[in-house]
């Protein structure tokens, strides 16, 4: 009957809450108070707790608060800036509900690189120096389009003739949430706000390299790759499945960048035995895999040649020579030969065979490095949003 109450009834919810915020003040200070105020003050909240649950009406429910309130003026001690000391509380609070719900339920993650094309797409861009019949997009579009389809735009032209310098060679924090990079051209120094990573890569700039004014020094369009969450509790019940798409952490595996999370697809389990024949499909334990396998539907949906950025099953030594990218599964360098996966480790591919560095390279990794599961795209608005990509 309380709770029932105590939805239909603002006094109670208010009497309620009052009674909670007095118990808690009581025992943050009850090494402060005297024993006669501490005896006072429970009195008090268990008369307006009692209140509460028996059935008071609301003229006796605002009587038993406003003894509450008058006791606890007498005796508890007002604290100096009450107002900030609760915002500092309420942010900190937020922040620690924040940190636990990544830590133990959605962790977000951004794509980096192409490897997971097509199910996930890492940072891609264009550059049209050699385009100066197109115009990009004016503001307010172009921030429209950032913000729904996660397109960003780079357009700095020289305006003296000159040397190209890079001051940075890598972006630079502008207070805490902006990043910036600048380059210099004769006595002209120019910006580039919220860089992408690998700038000067991505715009082909040389240090040194002569311009003229007028001339683009970038024309860059580039495309966030896919932010999405990773599923940290699934995996807390039961262990990962072939064809699921795993997220591990890199740290102490050998040959991998470290301390950083890797995105591939699990395709072998420990103890299991594995080739990659010439037609691009696995086979584990003897057993082919094909587009009928859980996981594997679209990655052995292909036909025709292995192309990049496309579904084309996976490649070995042989078939990726033959797609011009020699040397890119030092581990299965034709389809006889076999890689056994040590007990309580993973293999994992990625989907993008002919422009992936995974197991096939590196080897097996320890489970225990595994910390979720691919669970939705939230960002760009593409047709990879939502919880479709798998």
């Amino acid at each position: 009957m309380f709770y029932l109450r105590w939805l239909l009834s603002r006094s109670v919810r208010q009497a309620t809450e009052f009674h909670r915020q007095a118990h808690r003040l009581l025992n943050a200070q009850r090494d402060l108070l005297s024993e006669k105020a501490a005896r006072e003050l429970s009195a008090a909240i268990a008369d307006l707790k009692s209140a509460t649950r028996s059935g008071a009406s609301a003229e006796n429910l605002k009587q038993s608060m406003n003894r509450l309130e008058d006791v606890a003026n007498t005796w508890l001690k007002p604290y100096p800036h009450a107002g900030i000391r609760e915002n500092i509380e309420v942010f900190l609070v937020a922040g620690a509900v924040a940190i636990a719900f990544r830590t133990f339920f959605l962790q977000p993650m951004a794509i980096p690189s192409g490897s997971a094309q097509p199910t996930f797409y890492g940072i891609v861009h264009e550059d049209f120096r050699n385009r100066p019949e197109l115009k990009f997009p004016t503001f307010p579009k172009s921030w429209k389009r950032y913000m729904w389809d996660g397109e960003s735009y780079y357009h700095v032209t020289a305006e003296e003739d000159g040397p190209l310098q890079v001051l940075d060679e890598k972006p630079t924090r502008f207070f805490l949430f902006f990043k910036k990079q600048r380059l210099k051209v004769g006595g002209k120094t120019h910006t580039v706000w919220s860089p992408p990573d690998d700038l000067l890569t991505r715009a082909r700039l040389q240090e040194g390299q002569p311009l003229r004014k007028g001339e683009d020094i970038m024309k860059l369009k580039v495309v966030s790759g896919d932010h999405l969450f990773i599923d940290r509790m699934t995996y807390n019940f039961r262990q990962p499945r072939r064809g699921e798409t795993i997220v591990f952490l890199s740290q102490d595996i050998p040959k991998l960048i470290q301390d950083t999370h890797y995105i591939k697809r699990l395709v072998a389990l420990g103890n299991e035995t594995v080739r990659i024949g010439n037609d691009r499909h696995l086979i584990v334990n003897g057993r082919r895999l094909d587009a009928a396998t859980p996981g594997f539907e679209h990655v052995y949906g292909f036909t025709g040649e292995a192309r990049v950025d496309d579904y084309s099953g996976h490649a070995n030594g042989l078939v990726a020579a033959r797609a011009r990218r020699p040397g890119l599964a030092e581990l299965f360098p034709e389809e006889t030969s076999e890689f056994k996966v040590r007990s309580n480790h993973y293999l994992t591919m990625g989907d993008n065979t002919l422009n992936s560095y995974d197991s096939r390279d590196w080897g097996d990794f320890p489970r225990e490095k595994t910390i979720g599961r691919s669970c939705l795209v939230f960002w760009p608005i593409t047709q990879r949003f939502g919880w479709g990509s798998q």
